[in-house]
């Protein structure tokens, strides 16, 4: 718990407000706006809020992290923020129990590439919950990735915006 809360306090760090704004980076996903969103490893709680705000009272965004720290730290945040579009639940990536096509958008930022997370499970997991032409937004833009994800077979590439890989739901 100690080391989670040290990580807490550095990705939320004023330094990292100032040299990295998520709004700018979460523009890069093609049109949040009124889209019922899934956030996958919401961690601190550095997108939540501004994402939430870009999508605005006409949609709705579900926040997910695997670790309650994260939830409870995420729920606090959102509360705060008076935000009614927001919510926060504890779950794993690879077996979210949401329903099937629930969702327009999903928000993987800073969650892939991770060597514990088999990214053809999560990308089957991230395909079961789009709509039809939903939109996966993959953030950072490690070179590789891109590759890594159009593999699986799962999405199709749209563009890179803002540091942001956008891809389309294949049906």
């Amino acid at each position: 718990k100690l080391f989670i809360r040290i990580l807490a306090s550095a990705m939320e760090s004023r330094f990292r407000y100032r040299f990295f704004n998520p709004v700018k980076t979460l523009e890069g996903i093609n049109d949040l706006k009124g889209k019922n969103v899934l956030e996958i490893g919401c961690g601190t709680g550095f997108f939540t809020v501004p994402a939430a705000r870009l999508i605005g009272e006409q949609g709705s965004l579900v926040s997910m992290d695997i670790l309650q720290e994260s939830v409870d730290l995420v729920s606090v945040k959102a509360a705060e923020a008076g935000l009614n579009n927001i919510r926060v639940v504890k779950g794993n990536a690879l077996k979210t129990d949401l329903p099937d096509k629930s969702f327009q958008t999903i928000i993987l930022f800073g969650v892939i590439p991770a060597p514990m997370i088999p990214l053809k499970e999560l990308m089957k997991e991230t395909h079961r919950l789009l709509y039809n032409e939903g939109t996966l937004a993959v953030w950072p833009p490690v070179p590789w990735l891109r590759r890594s994800i159009l593999k699986t077979g799962f999405v199709s590439y749209i563009n890179k915006k803002n540091g942001v890989y956008n891809f389309k739901r294949e049906n």
